[in-house]
C-alpha cells in the first residue's frame, strides 16, 4: 500500500512538473505571437557599413520587444536578387519593412504588393523618394558631398587640382554627393580635373589612382564618394608617400584610423548604426499607429583628430 501512495505521489508530481511547463511553454508562445515582426532587406551584409546598421536595428528589437531579422540577398547581381529575396518576405507577412532598395526601379513593383497588404514601408540609406514609402531615414546626400567639397576646400587653395572618385552613375545617392562636391569645389575655385568610375561591375573598388596621378601629377586632393573608394586611393597615395587629402563619407574603421594615426587630417561619417536603430523605431511606431517622422536625416559627423578615438571605440562596440 504504501508503494502504491509512493508512486501515486511521483506521479502526481511529474504530471503537475509536466502541467507547469507546459502552460509556461504556451504563454511564452503567446507572447512571442503578440510581438510585431519586422524585417529589414538590405543591399549586403559582409561590408562594416551595413554590420553597423544591422547592429543599430538588433538594439532597436531588443529595447521595442519586436521580432525582427535583417537580411540581404547572397549577391548584388544580378539585380533581381534583392527583389526576389523581397517576394519571399512577402510571405512572412511581416507587421513591416525595412528596406534599401539596391536598384529602387527594380524594387518598387514588388513593393506595391505590400502596400496592396497595408504593409509599412521603411525606406533607409537610399536618397531616392517614393510616393508609398511611410518615412524616410537616412543620409541627405547632398548635405553630405557640400560638406566633403567643403572640408576638402579648407585644406587647399585655389587653383589646386582635385580628383572625385564615385560610384555607379545610375545610383542617385552617388550622382547627389558627387555633383553637391564639385559644385562647392568649384565655387571656392577649386579645379575638378577628372571625376573617375572607382568601382567594377560587381560593386568591388578597382585601383584607380594609379591612372589619375599619371596624368595629373599636380593633384592636391581626392574626394570619394564611399570609404572604400577612399581607402582605395588612399593605399595608392601612401605607396607613392605623397601627401594628399583624401576625403572619405562613411566613417568606417580603417579610413578612421587613418585619421587617428594622422595618414590624413580628417574625414566624414554617416551614421548606419543610427540609421538602423531609427529605422526600426519608426516601423514600431506605425505599427502601433502614432505618429511617425516622414524624413529623418541621420545626420553627418567631421571625424579629425580630436574625435577619432571616441569614433573607433564606438566602431569597436557595435560592428566587431
Amino acid at each position: 500500500m504504501g508503494w502504491i501512495l509512493k508512486n501515486r505521489w511521483v506521479i502526481s508530481l511529474v504530471f503537475t512538473v509536466f502541467l507547469i511547463v507546459s502552460v509556461s511553454i504556451v504563454f511564452w508562445l503567446l507572447k512571442e505571437a503578440d510581438k510585431p515582426k519586422v524585417i529589414a532587406v538590405v543591399q549586403r551584409l559582409d561590408i562594416e557599413y551595413w554590420k553597423s546598421f544591422k547592429s543599430g536595428a538588433q538594439k532597436a528589437f531588443e529595447d521595442f520587444d519586436i521580432d525582427g531579422q535583417v537580411m540581404a540577398p547572397s549577391s548584388l547581381y544580378p539585380i533581381t536578387n534583392q527583389p526576389d529575396l523581397l517576394k519571399k518576405v512577402l510571405h512572412q507577412s511581416p507587421d513591416a519593412l525595412i528596406t534599401a532598395p539596391t536598384h529602387p526601379s527594380v524594387a518598387y513593383p514588388i513593393l506595391m504588393e505590400y502596400t496592396k497588404k497595408n504593409i509599412p514601408i521603411i525606406l533607409t540609406t537610399s536618397g531616392a523618394e517614393w510616393k508609398y514609402q511611410t518615412a524616410f531615414i537616412g543620409t541627405d546626400n547632398i548635405t553630405l558631398g557640400k560638406t566633403a567639397g567643403m572640408l576638402l576646400g579648407s585644406m587647399l587653395q585655389p587653383g589646386d587640382q582635385v580628383a572625385i572618385i564615385h560610384g555607379r552613375v545610375d545610383d542617385g545617392i552617388m550622382i547627389d554627393r558627387k555633383n553637391s562636391a564639385k559644385e562647392v569645389l568649384e565655387e571656392i575655385g577649386i579645379e575638378i580635373v577628372v571625376e573617375q568610375l572607382g568601382y567594377d561591375h560587381f560593386g568591388n573598388p578597382i585601383p584607380v589612382m594609379e591612372s589619375v596621378l599619371h596624368h595629373y601629377p599636380n593633384l592636391k586632393g581626392v574626394v570619394a564618394t564611399t570609404d572604400r573608394l577612399a581607402l582605395e586611393a588612399l593605399k595608392t597615395i601612401e605607396k607613392k608617400r605623397l601627401n594628399i587629402p583624401v576625403i572619405g563619407t562613411d566613417g568606417l574603421t580603417e579610413i578612421v584610423e587613418s585619421v587617428d594615426s594622422g595618414k590624413i587630417d580628417a574625414t566624414l561619417s554617416q551614421n548606419p548604426y543610427d540609421m538602423g536603430y531609427l529605422s526600426v523605431e519608426q516601423a514600431y511606431k506605425a505599427i502601433k499607429g502614432e505618429h511617425i517622422q516622414q524624413r529623418i536625416d541621420s545626420g553627418v559627423d567631421i571625424i579629425t583628430a580630436d574625435n577619432s578615438k571616441e569614433r573607433l571605440s564606438f566602431l569597436k562596440k557595435t560592428v566587431h
